[in-house]
Protein backbone atom coordinates (compact mmCIF):
# COMPACT_ATOMS: atom_id res chain seq x y z
CA UNK A 1 0.00 0.00 0.00
CA UNK A 2 1.21 3.52 -1.00
CA UNK A 3 0.42 6.57 -0.08
CA UNK A 4 0.06 9.50 -2.39
CA UNK A 5 -0.12 13.15 -1.42
CA UNK A 6 -1.46 15.99 -2.92
CA UNK A 7 -1.15 19.63 -1.74
CA UNK A 8 0.03 22.97 -2.68
CA UNK A 9 1.98 25.84 -1.45
CA UNK A 10 -1.61 28.28 -1.25
CA UNK A 11 -4.98 28.21 -1.70
CA UNK A 12 -7.22 28.28 -5.20
CA UNK A 13 -4.01 26.32 -7.40
CA UNK A 14 -6.47 23.61 -7.63
CA UNK A 15 -5.43 20.88 -5.48
CA UNK A 16 -8.55 19.22 -4.47
CA UNK A 17 -9.92 19.26 -8.30
CA UNK A 18 -7.08 17.36 -9.15
CA UNK A 19 -6.75 15.00 -6.23
CA UNK A 20 -11.07 14.04 -6.95
CA UNK A 21 -10.20 13.41 -10.32
CA UNK A 22 -7.56 11.02 -9.03
CA UNK A 23 -10.16 9.48 -6.77
CA UNK A 24 -12.75 9.22 -9.41
CA UNK A 25 -10.55 7.78 -11.83
CA UNK A 26 -8.58 5.16 -8.69
CA UNK A 27 -11.99 4.22 -7.44
CA UNK A 28 -11.60 0.68 -6.75
CA UNK A 29 -7.83 0.64 -6.15
CA UNK A 30 -7.70 3.78 -3.27
CA UNK A 31 -8.69 4.99 0.23
CA UNK A 32 -9.48 8.74 -0.21
CA UNK A 33 -8.41 11.07 3.25
CA UNK A 34 -9.32 14.43 3.07
CA UNK A 35 -6.42 16.05 5.27
CA UNK A 36 -7.52 19.81 4.83
CA UNK A 37 -9.25 19.64 7.99
CA UNK A 38 -9.27 22.80 8.55
CA UNK A 39 -11.51 23.96 5.50
CA UNK A 40 -12.58 20.39 4.25
CA UNK A 41 -14.61 20.51 0.56
CA UNK A 42 -13.73 16.77 -0.97
CA UNK A 43 -17.16 16.35 0.07
CA UNK A 44 -18.63 18.64 -2.21
CA UNK A 45 -17.19 16.56 -5.03
CA UNK A 46 -17.49 12.80 -3.38
CA UNK A 47 -21.00 13.33 -2.44
CA UNK A 48 -20.18 10.99 0.37
CA UNK A 49 -22.72 8.88 2.40
CA UNK A 50 -21.65 8.41 5.93
CA UNK A 51 -21.26 5.60 7.83
CA UNK A 52 -19.03 6.20 10.48
CA UNK A 53 -19.13 9.92 12.76
CA UNK A 54 -17.82 10.40 16.25
CA UNK A 55 -16.88 13.73 17.97
CA UNK A 56 -12.99 14.11 18.25
CA UNK A 57 -11.68 15.70 21.48
CA UNK A 58 -8.30 17.31 21.82
CA UNK A 59 -7.15 19.73 24.33
CA UNK A 60 -8.79 20.54 27.57
CA UNK A 61 -11.30 23.74 28.58
CA UNK A 62 -11.54 25.12 31.69
CA UNK A 63 -15.43 25.77 33.01
CA UNK A 64 -16.44 27.68 36.51
CA UNK A 65 -18.32 25.99 38.80
CA UNK A 66 -19.94 29.32 40.84
CA UNK A 67 -20.99 27.11 43.99
CA UNK A 68 -18.00 27.90 45.94
CA UNK A 69 -16.56 30.50 43.94
CA UNK A 70 -14.98 33.81 47.07
CA UNK A 71 -14.42 36.20 44.12
CA UNK A 72 -10.98 36.51 44.76
CA UNK A 73 -10.02 37.47 40.94
CA UNK A 74 -7.04 35.25 41.03
CA UNK A 75 -8.20 33.19 37.72
CA UNK A 76 -8.50 36.69 35.39
CA UNK A 77 -5.25 37.70 37.00
CA UNK A 78 -3.81 35.07 35.41
CA UNK A 79 -4.91 33.98 32.47
CA UNK A 80 -2.88 35.56 29.33
CA UNK A 81 -5.72 35.03 26.85
CA UNK A 82 -8.41 37.03 28.81
CA UNK A 83 -10.56 34.45 28.68
CA UNK A 84 -12.07 34.34 32.31
CA UNK A 85 -14.46 37.37 32.30
CA UNK A 86 -16.28 38.76 35.13
CA UNK A 87 -20.01 39.08 34.48
CA UNK A 88 -23.29 39.92 36.75
CA UNK A 89 -21.42 39.01 39.51
CA UNK A 90 -19.88 35.70 38.27
CA UNK A 91 -17.25 34.50 36.29
CA UNK A 92 -17.28 32.71 33.18
CA UNK A 93 -14.69 31.69 30.70
CA UNK A 94 -15.16 32.54 27.12
CA UNK A 95 -14.35 28.63 25.18
CA UNK A 96 -13.27 30.74 21.91
CA UNK A 97 -10.57 32.47 23.88
CA UNK A 98 -9.81 29.45 26.49
CA UNK A 99 -6.20 27.78 25.19
CA UNK A 100 -6.28 24.51 28.07
CA UNK A 101 -3.45 25.69 29.71
CA UNK A 102 -4.80 25.02 33.38
CA UNK A 103 -3.25 27.83 35.00
CA UNK A 104 -6.91 29.19 36.14
CA UNK A 105 -7.88 25.46 37.60
CA UNK A 106 -3.72 25.57 39.63
CA UNK A 107 -4.51 29.17 41.20
CA UNK A 108 -7.84 28.70 42.23
CA UNK A 109 -8.17 28.28 46.24
CA UNK A 110 -11.29 26.89 46.28
CA UNK A 111 -11.59 24.10 43.41
CA UNK A 112 -14.24 25.96 41.58
CA UNK A 113 -12.67 25.83 38.59
CA UNK A 114 -12.43 22.56 36.88
CA UNK A 115 -10.81 21.08 33.40
CA UNK A 116 -12.72 19.33 30.91
CA UNK A 117 -11.85 17.41 27.56
CA UNK A 118 -12.31 19.94 24.71
CA UNK A 119 -14.65 18.83 22.01
CA UNK A 120 -12.73 20.21 18.91
CA UNK A 121 -14.24 18.92 15.83
CA UNK A 122 -15.79 15.52 13.45
CA UNK A 123 -14.54 12.56 12.54
CA UNK A 124 -15.93 10.73 9.83
CA UNK A 125 -16.00 7.66 7.40
CA UNK A 126 -17.76 7.60 4.36
CA UNK A 127 -18.65 5.49 1.18
CA UNK A 128 -17.92 7.94 -2.11
CA UNK A 129 -20.37 7.65 -5.35
CA UNK A 130 -17.15 6.53 -6.75
CA UNK A 131 -17.37 3.22 -4.45
CA UNK A 132 -14.53 3.95 -2.84
CA UNK A 133 -13.96 4.99 0.89
CA UNK A 134 -13.67 8.53 2.25
CA UNK A 135 -11.88 9.48 5.08
CA UNK A 136 -12.56 13.01 6.16
CA UNK A 137 -13.32 15.15 9.22
CA UNK A 138 -14.52 18.83 9.99
CA UNK A 139 -12.28 21.10 12.78
CA UNK A 140 -14.32 23.07 15.09
CA UNK A 141 -14.90 26.77 15.21
CA UNK A 142 -11.86 27.75 17.21
CA UNK A 143 -10.38 25.02 17.77
CA UNK A 144 -6.84 23.72 17.58
CA UNK A 145 -5.00 20.76 17.39
CA UNK A 146 -5.23 20.29 13.79
CA UNK A 147 -2.57 18.24 13.45
CA UNK A 148 -3.81 15.12 15.54
CA UNK A 149 -6.72 15.05 13.81
CA UNK A 150 -5.04 15.08 10.14
CA UNK A 151 -3.21 11.91 11.58
CA UNK A 152 -6.26 10.43 13.16
CA UNK A 153 -7.82 10.30 9.46
CA UNK A 154 -4.42 8.92 8.39
CA UNK A 155 -4.16 6.26 10.61
CA UNK A 156 -7.82 5.29 9.65
CA UNK A 157 -7.40 5.73 5.64
CA UNK A 158 -4.23 3.36 6.08
CA UNK A 159 -6.00 0.77 8.18
CA UNK A 160 -8.58 0.70 6.04
CA UNK A 161 -6.56 0.19 2.92
CA UNK A 162 -4.57 -2.71 4.59
CA UNK A 163 -7.90 -4.15 5.61
CA UNK A 164 -9.55 -4.40 2.07
CA UNK A 165 -5.83 -4.75 0.15
CA UNK A 166 -6.00 -1.75 -1.50
CA UNK A 167 -3.28 -0.14 -3.63
CA UNK A 168 -3.12 3.46 -2.58
CA UNK A 169 -4.04 6.02 0.05
CA UNK A 170 -4.59 9.52 -1.93
CA UNK A 171 -4.71 12.05 0.63
CA UNK A 172 -5.73 16.23 -0.03
CA UNK A 173 -3.48 17.80 1.95
CA UNK A 174 -4.41 21.53 3.81
CA UNK A 175 -2.26 23.94 1.45
CA UNK A 176 1.65 26.02 2.64
CA UNK A 177 3.39 24.51 5.07
CA UNK A 178 1.98 24.51 8.58
CA UNK A 179 1.41 21.76 10.98
CA UNK A 180 -1.57 19.81 9.33
CA UNK A 181 0.84 19.50 6.28
CA UNK A 182 3.54 17.49 7.97
CA UNK A 183 1.33 15.53 9.40
CA UNK A 184 -0.22 14.94 5.92
CA UNK A 185 3.04 14.46 4.72
CA UNK A 186 4.56 12.03 7.50
CA UNK A 187 5.60 8.85 6.07
CA UNK A 188 4.14 9.77 2.47
CA UNK A 189 5.54 7.69 -0.16
CA UNK A 190 4.66 10.17 -3.00
CA UNK A 191 3.57 13.92 -3.00
CA UNK A 192 2.03 15.71 -5.80
CA UNK A 193 2.75 19.40 -5.66
CA UNK A 194 -0.41 21.26 -7.65
CA UNK A 195 0.84 24.86 -8.30
CA UNK A 196 0.17 27.88 -10.82
CA UNK A 197 1.91 30.23 -12.42
CA UNK A 198 1.57 33.30 -10.57
CA UNK A 199 4.42 35.28 -8.20
CA UNK A 200 2.81 33.58 -5.27
CA UNK A 201 2.34 30.33 -6.87
CA UNK A 202 5.91 30.28 -7.55
CA UNK A 203 6.91 31.73 -4.09
CA UNK A 204 5.04 29.00 -1.94
CA UNK A 205 5.76 26.36 -4.58
CA UNK A 206 9.97 27.08 -3.22
CA UNK A 207 8.02 26.66 0.17
CA UNK A 208 6.72 23.45 -0.53
CA UNK A 209 9.57 22.02 -2.49
CA UNK A 210 12.04 23.11 1.01
CA UNK A 211 9.61 20.94 3.06
CA UNK A 212 9.67 17.96 0.75
CA UNK A 213 13.33 18.06 1.16
CA UNK A 214 13.63 17.96 4.58
CA UNK A 215 11.18 14.95 4.87
CA UNK A 216 13.00 13.55 1.96
CA UNK A 217 10.11 12.47 0.12
CA UNK A 218 9.69 12.14 -3.80
CA UNK A 219 7.94 14.49 -5.07
CA UNK A 220 6.60 15.46 -9.25
CA UNK A 221 4.61 19.34 -10.16
CA UNK A 222 1.54 19.93 -11.67
CA UNK A 223 1.34 23.26 -12.63
CA UNK A 224 -2.22 24.08 -13.43
CA UNK A 225 -3.83 27.55 -15.13
CA UNK A 226 -0.72 27.37 -17.07
CA UNK A 227 -2.12 29.33 -19.85
CA UNK A 228 -2.48 32.15 -17.47
CA UNK A 229 0.57 33.79 -17.71
CA UNK A 230 3.83 32.07 -19.61
CA UNK A 231 6.31 33.79 -18.09
CA UNK A 232 5.97 32.56 -14.98
CA UNK A 233 4.60 29.03 -16.19
CA UNK A 234 8.88 29.44 -17.65
CA UNK A 235 9.71 30.46 -14.21
CA UNK A 236 8.06 27.75 -12.71
CA UNK A 237 9.62 24.92 -15.16
CA UNK A 238 13.02 25.91 -14.31
CA UNK A 239 12.68 26.01 -10.95
CA UNK A 240 11.69 22.38 -11.51
CA UNK A 241 14.76 21.67 -13.25
CA UNK A 242 16.69 23.20 -11.27
CA UNK A 243 15.86 21.22 -8.20
CA UNK A 244 15.28 17.86 -10.44
CA UNK A 245 11.75 17.74 -9.41
CA UNK A 246 9.78 16.07 -12.70
CA UNK A 247 6.80 18.14 -14.59
CA UNK A 248 3.64 15.92 -14.14
CA UNK A 249 1.52 17.85 -16.16
CA UNK A 250 0.20 21.05 -17.41
CA UNK A 251 -3.27 21.63 -17.28
CA UNK A 252 -4.62 25.16 -18.88
CA UNK A 253 -6.81 27.37 -17.39
CA UNK A 254 -10.27 26.17 -18.93
CA UNK A 255 -13.88 27.36 -17.73
CA UNK A 256 -15.11 23.74 -18.06
CA UNK A 257 -13.26 23.08 -14.51
CA UNK A 258 -15.26 25.63 -12.79
CA UNK A 259 -18.56 24.07 -14.79
CA UNK A 260 -17.72 20.36 -13.69
CA UNK A 261 -17.44 22.04 -10.03
CA UNK A 262 -20.51 24.03 -10.19
CA UNK A 263 -22.08 20.33 -11.11
CA UNK A 264 -20.46 18.52 -8.46
CA UNK A 265 -18.72 16.40 -10.45
CA UNK A 266 -14.70 16.19 -11.37
CA UNK A 267 -13.35 17.23 -14.94
CA UNK A 268 -12.77 13.61 -15.70
CA UNK A 269 -16.51 13.25 -15.69
CA UNK A 270 -17.75 16.17 -17.08
CA UNK A 271 -15.41 16.43 -19.96
CA UNK A 272 -14.50 13.80 -22.64
CA UNK A 273 -11.61 16.22 -24.66
CA UNK A 274 -8.36 16.68 -24.20
CA UNK A 275 -8.32 18.03 -20.56
CA UNK A 276 -9.72 14.22 -19.36
CA UNK A 277 -6.77 12.99 -21.43
CA UNK A 278 -4.31 15.12 -19.63
CA UNK A 279 -5.34 14.07 -16.55
CA UNK A 280 -5.76 10.21 -16.79
CA UNK A 281 -2.10 10.75 -18.42
CA UNK A 282 -0.86 12.34 -15.23
CA UNK A 283 -2.62 9.65 -12.26
CA UNK A 284 -0.88 7.29 -14.91
CA UNK A 285 2.32 9.05 -14.51
CA UNK A 286 1.65 9.24 -10.62
CA UNK A 287 1.25 5.19 -10.30
CA UNK A 288 4.63 5.08 -11.91
CA UNK A 289 6.62 7.22 -9.76
CA UNK A 290 5.21 5.71 -6.49
CA UNK A 291 6.70 2.38 -7.33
Amino acid sequence: MKEIVVLSGKGGAGKTSVTASFAALGAKDLVLADCDVDAADMHLLTAPEVQVEEDFYSGQTAKVITEGCVHCFKCMDVCHFDAVQHMNGEFVIDPMECEGCGYCYHVCPTNTIQMYPRLSGKFYISKTRFGNTLVHARLGIAADNSGKLVTKVREAAKQIAVEKKLDYVLIDASPGIGCPVVASLTGAHYVVVVTEPTVSGLHDLSRVYDLIKKLKLRSGCIINKTNINEDMSHKIRDFLNKNDIELLGEFPYDVKFTKAISLGKTIVEYDNGALKEKIISVWEKVKTCVL
